[in-house]
């Protein structure tokens, strides 16, 4: 009976010590989720302060990556939402890491005593109890939880994460912060630099990688340890079939499927127009262009094509932009941003350049407005000085008088000149700003009749500016860049202030579509017009359709000249193909505005010529002084080089005038020398070395004349 109460009193006193551990531990629980309830209270989580910084994001106008820019502390983090990720990643990824994500508020009880149990038998951990939740909290921190202490902040903030953020929040932050190797963060990132394709659509195969990843990005890069990669990647698939996620059919090919070794680089489509749109609007981290991305990417591949074709330095610039609303379609401002001989760096359809003979356009459809000519028009080309200007053309030649519309086709000089004579330079240069270009003329005096044939800076965008109000039927229109960007109407600057009238436009337009194109282009339906530049700095082709105006422009970067480089065999076939780039029809120009013009339009009878200086002091018997144009004053002539003949006789020196009226007298150093005769040269056979002046008068008694040095 002793022994009994003994033996009770040892039951009765574990029983109470049991007791008091149990109350013990249960106080230290009680205690430990008071801690936590208090320490979670006090963390302020909202979407706010849950949102990182992201990588600057530049879409194309149907959403495609064309650019993105690095965050600060150097990663790839592209913004992402749950709408862009294939929905098969995301049951892959809940049903691998996490299946009770949607039950639990953070952090998951079963799964905390299923790893305890799993340790406690195997003697070490075979799995882990961190939710999503959980990970998503680690990622934020940007710490690691290795320590009680760190694994305590990790659940504090898990829980306060869940007390503030929906589910799918938490999600998209995981998804946005997972680490997928290197300075690849977020599932988006991820996909473009493994797959070079967007999160919306994964094979089987390509999700389990991205699920397996985040656990080892480092040990498990494919682009490293594809091994390793390959590994990882098959034990998410076989948990997923074991969990009937995926078929066995789906696993079985998914294995099979090779893992991904090299790693992408992250688009840079419009390199320069995505930069200066994000320079432009630095608080946006996703800003839409217009660009196609496509188009974008097919014109910057015939870019490098042609330009390596040019020259190691050549550089090549395009815009494409649909006339009718304003849209840039594509913008390359280089063959590659990175090729440091090409200076590619520089946008060169913003670079002011001479744009040669490409306004002559705009100076003809002024003279058709203001009833100074006629396409079928006569028009002489011939040497002449207008405002103490006196062009010659590309050739060097003359063609005499010719219609109009041929002078155009043909480019001539003398005839854009004469008729800019008659509009008027300030009405030139009013209608090109307009267009909305922003010519840049130099010094300080107004602009000249240089300015027919680009004697001052314009860049590519002015250009296709002026060429779109043009194919608009003479409407201005302001290029843009992002949607819904400025503008009146579609795209329209002001309706009452046209660049060219109706017909006016139809009319170069009809003219210009007769210019032939460069060998083995199609040419049908595209009215274009090339230039270049003095010393063969710039060439230049703009184009237009029925829908899209097109500008191009070779050249060096570092305006050094390019020998032999023109408008014609440089930009036009370059031209063409981007066309056909845009698609392979073209669509048809603008009907005639009038029912007049459809048929045949007969010359008025004053604009038989065209209404110019010269054709009016024709009329009126009037002539200007005459001119010496050859040799000019104060020129040095060899005569050793020049003037010797093989039997050591002097050769003759010609001496040439223009205007004035005959008959002509001509002398040399004050000595009659020739008289009565109407023509305007003189053959003179020199004495030898020295100063010699040359006279010439006409039938009016005026004169001019030069000093040349013979040597």
């Amino acid at each position: 009976m002793k022994g009994q109460g003994a033996s009770g009193g040892r039951l009765r006193r574990v029983a109470r010590r049991a007791a008091y551990g149990l109350a013990a531990i249960l106080a230290a629980g009680v205690a430990l989720a008071v801690l936590l309830l208090v320490q979670v209270a006090s963390v302020p989580v909202t979407r706010t302060s849950a949102e990182v910084t992201v990588s600057k994001a530049v879409l194309a106008r149907d959403g495609a990556l064309l650019r993105a820019f690095q965050t600060p502390d150097d990663r790839w983090r592209l913004p992402v939402s749950l709408v862009d990720v294939d929905p098969l990643y995301i049951r892959m990824l809940l049903a691998y890491e996490d299946r009770r994500f949607h039950a639990h508020a953070g952090v998951d009880p079963r799964a905390v005593l299923r790893a305890g149990v799993q340790s406690f038998l195997a003697g070490r951990i075979v799995s882990g109890a961190s939710t999503l939740t959980m990970q998503t909290a680690r990622l934020t921190m940007e710490r690691s939880t290795r320590g009680l202490a760190s694994k305590w902040r990790q659940i504090v903030l898990a829980l306060a994460l869940e007390r503030d953020l929906a589910k799918a929040d938490i999600l998209a932050l995981y998804l946005l912060r997972a680490p997928f190797g290197g300075n690849i963060e977020g599932v988006r990132a991820a996909t473009l630099a493994w797959f070079a394709k967007e999160p919306a659509r994964l094979t089987p195969a390509e999700a389990a990688l991205l699920v397996a990843l985040p656990q080892a990005p480092e040990l498990r890069r494919p682009d490293r340890y594809p091994q390793a990669a390959r590994q990882a990647r098959d034990r998410v698939l076989a948990v997923m079939a074991a969990r009937g996620v995926l078929s066995p059919e789906q696993v079985d090919a998914a294995a099979r499927a090779p893992v991904p070794t090299l790693r992408r680089e992250v688009p840079r489509l419009a390199a320069h127009a995505a930069r200066d749109a994000v320079a432009a609007r630095d608080g946006d981290n996703e800003i839409r262009l217009t660009i196609d991305a496509d188009l974008q990417a097919r014109l910057e591949q015939l870019a490098q094509a042609r330009a390596r074709r040019l020259g190691p330095h050549v550089s090549v610039a395009m815009i494409v932009a649909d006339h009718q609303s304003g849209e840039i379609r594509a913008h390359v401002g280089s063959p590659d941003l990175l090729d440091e001989a090409r200076r590619g760096h520089v946008d060169m359809t913003r670079a002011l350049r001479s744009p040669g003979s490409t306004l002559k356009p705009l100076i003809y459809g002024l003279a058709f407005e203001e009833g100074i000519a006629h396409p079928d028009s006569l028009i002489d080309d011939r040497p002449a000085t207008l405002g103490g200007y006196s062009p010659t053309n590309f050739d060097q030649s003359f063609q005499g008088t010719v219609r109009v519309r041929d002078a155009l086709l043909a480019s001539l000089n003398v005839p854009a000149v004469a008729l800019l004579d008659a509009v008027g330079v300030a009405r030139f240069v009013a209608r090109l700003r307009r267009s909305g270009a922003t010519p840049r003329f130099s010094g300080d005096q107004p602009p000249g009749l240089a300015v027919a044939l680009g004697g001052f800076g314009l860049s590519l965008a002015d250009l296709v500016s002026l060429y779109a109000g043009i194919a608009n039927e003479g409407a201005p229109v302001r290029l843009r860049i992002e949607p819904g960007g400025g503008g009146e109407g579609a795209g329209v600057l002001a309706a009452n202030k046209r660049v060219l009238s109706p017909t006016a436009a139809w009319r170069i337009g009809e003219i210009l579509s007769e210019v032939p194109p460069p060998a083995a282009a199609r040419g049908e339906g595209v009215a274009y017009k090339t230039g270049t530049s003095y010393g063969y700095r710039d060439a230049w082709a703009v184009g237009y359709d029925g829908r899209h105006v097109i500008g191009v422009w070779t050249g060096r970067a570092d305006g050094t000249p390019v020998p032999g480089m023109t408008g014609f065999d440089s930009a036009a076939p370059i031209l063409f193909e981007a066309f056909q780039r845009v698609g392979p029809e073209r669509e048809r120009l603008s009907p005639p505005p009038t029912a007049e013009l459809a048929g045949r339009d007969p010359v008025p009878a004053p604009l038989q010529h065209a209404r110019t200086r010269a054709s009016r002091e024709a009329v009126e018997g009037v002539t200007s002084a005459p001119e010496i144009f050859y040799p000019p004053d104060g020129a040095v002539i060899e005569l050793g080089l020049a003037s010797a003949s093989p039997t050591g006789e002097p050769l003759p020196l010609v001496i040439k005038a223009r205007r004035g009226r005959g008959p002509f007298v001509w002398m040399a150093n004050g000595a009659p020398v020739a008289n009565g005769a109407h023509a305007r040269a003189l053959t003179l056979v020199p004495d030898g070395p020295g100063t010699s002046t040359i006279s010439v008068i006409d039938a009016d008694g005026r004169s001019a004349r030069v000093t040349v040095h013979l040597r």
